[in-house]
């Protein structure tokens, strides 16, 4: 199997209120400094508030204006280890964390941690660990991925001998790093130190400084639609910093990112696993439903349903490689009425069904006119060797993942988040454009002639929608209205 037909997603299938409990449970915090709200403010705390008021001020009058300062949670609190933390250091005469990581403010979010622990995002680095040497590495170099792929996604936070952090992997806000302590996330990702504002997260742009770009291309495409302009147009109505920020209730104006794939609805909890609710994988070569498996320890992955459903209790391979029990599967319609629900707290039952459907039905026509035909011959030229088993060594295998990976990937994600013109110019239009003016010529290039004959027959032309280019005759000519005479002419 080629390169990037290797997908590795997820299953599940329970009963809705599964999805509508926050209390998923995930793997349990290391013993470490433990925090309660009646040790707050902790005597050490008022020292390094007096010194960083000279040194760092900016980072001081962001505490100060903070939740944390309300509640006199200070420094201390969040910074204190154990000496026998492998992030631990000596500071000034203290034992603090180099990093707060999200094991440390579980020790009071303590249900934000679980479940940010098992989400796609906490998995992010490990999810592009397979193609982090040939993207990043291979196409650019180290510093590409320190300063890129790492900013995002996250790294492999090292300690040296010293206790201080490598900088060939720290600084970074990575969503999915791997923290020192063994946990995964970073919570300022979304929450920016030192203030960690709930606003701040709810913002689109807290979501958008990663999800933008060819393979995430939200940021456009939300900007570009009705629900971006709403927001734009009543942001002042939002309420973002009302506690609970229950759509419906709170505001209703506009949905955010948030609202759609972690926020609460009447009846729907909130929750900091973000991928809890997408019905469809639409950021692989083919698109496919996806179950959702809950281990029992908490982690979580998706699964395409093409692949065999395990049984509860079964083990089955997770998004690190390692091994784990299966203890609940969701289905891609469990996941759907979910997202579904916190579409009917501003539209009607039959509006939101009738958007829902057109969207099933873009996506399965991006797989079966383009996905899967162009699929199927990128992994014929690599079974015949016509192509090198190295990535990116030959044109046609950039040309197929831009027909995928940024047209493709632009057009789903246009369909989903009602932005016609993503959907159609900026999506399947240059999806079609790469793949009849690009992709096939190219594939007769490298194939030859009767070798690219066979396999456009067989993928291509066989196929009803593409049946113009054998019969030019059934196509329409496009009218030229650039020549088109006024009626003043």
């Amino acid at each position: 199997m080629n390169y990037w037909n290797r997908q590795t997603r997820i299953l599940g299938r329970v009963y809705l209120s599964a999805l509508l409990l926050i209390g998923v449970a995930s793997p349990a915090a290391a013993d470490k400094v433990t925090l309660d709200p009646g040790s707050w403010g902790k005597e050490e705390g008022k020292a390094c508030i007096d010194c960083h008021r000279k040194s760092s001020a900016g980072l001081v009058t962001q505490w100060e204006q903070s939740a944390h300062a309300t509640a006199k949670v200070n420094c201390f609190d969040c910074h204190q280890a154990d000496p026998a933390d492998d992030d631990a250091i000596e500071h000034e005469g203290s034992v603090i964390a180099t990093i707060v990581s999200p094991k440390d403010c579980g020790r009071c979010h303590d249900t934000e941690f679980r479940q940010n622990e098992g989400s796609v995002h906490a998995a992010s680095l490990s999810h592009i660990a397979q193609q982090m040497p040939v993207l990043g590495e291979n196409l650019g170099g180290s510093a590409a991925i320190a300063t890129g792929c790492a900013g995002c996604h996250g790294s492999r936070v090292e300690v040296r001998g010293d206790g201080t952090l490598s900088p060939d992997s720290w600084p970074n806000t990575g969503i999915g790093r791997i923290n020192p302590d063994g946990s995964k996330g970073s919570c300022s990702a979304c929450h920016g130190r030192h203030g960690f504002s709930k606003a701040q997260a709810r913002e689109p742009s807290a979501c958008t400084r990663c999800h933008s770009g060819p393979d995430s291309p939200d940021r456009a495409i939300y900007a570009a639609s009705k629900h971006g302009m709403m927001f734009e147009a009543y942001r002042d109505q939002m309420n973002m910093e009302a506690d609970q920020w229950v759509a419906g209730k709170d505001y209703s104006a506009a949905p955010t990112c948030v609202t759609c794939h972690m926020g609460a609805v009447p009846g729907l909890k909130s929750t900091h696993d973000v991928g809890l609710r997408n019905a469809w994988n639409l950021n692989t070569p083919v698109s496919e439903k996806q179950y959702l498996i809950i281990f029992e320890d908490g982690d979580k992955r998706d699964l395409p349903e093409s692949q065999p459903l395990p049984k509860r209790g079964s083990e089955l391979e997770k998004s690190d490689g390692s091994m784990g029990k299966v203890k609940t599967v969701v289905s891609p319609k469990r996941r759907r009425q979910v997202m579904n629900k916190v579409c009917l707290e501003c539209h009607g039952k039959g509006f939101a069904n009738s958007f829902l459907g057109r969207f099933d039905s873009l996506v399965k026509l991006y797989n079966l006119k383009f996905g899967e035909p162009a699929s199927a011959i990128m992994q014929a030229l690599y079974e015949k060797k016509i192509l090198t088993p190295a990535p990116f060594d030959e044109p046609i295998e950039f040309t197929y993942r831009e027909l995928w990976h940024d047209a493709g990937t632009r057009a789903r994600h246009g369909a989903a988040m009602a932005s016609p013109n993503d959907t159609s110019w900026e999506g399947m239009n240059r999806v079609g454009q790469i793949f009849y003016s690009r992709f096939l010529p190219q594939v007769r290039e490298v194939a030859g002639a009767a070798e690219a004959k066979a396999l456009i027959e067989q993928h291509v032309t066989s196929q009803e929608a593409h049946g113009w280019l054998i019969q030019p005759e059934r196509a329409e000519p496009v009218p030229d209205h650039g020549m088109e005479k006024s009626d003043h002419d």
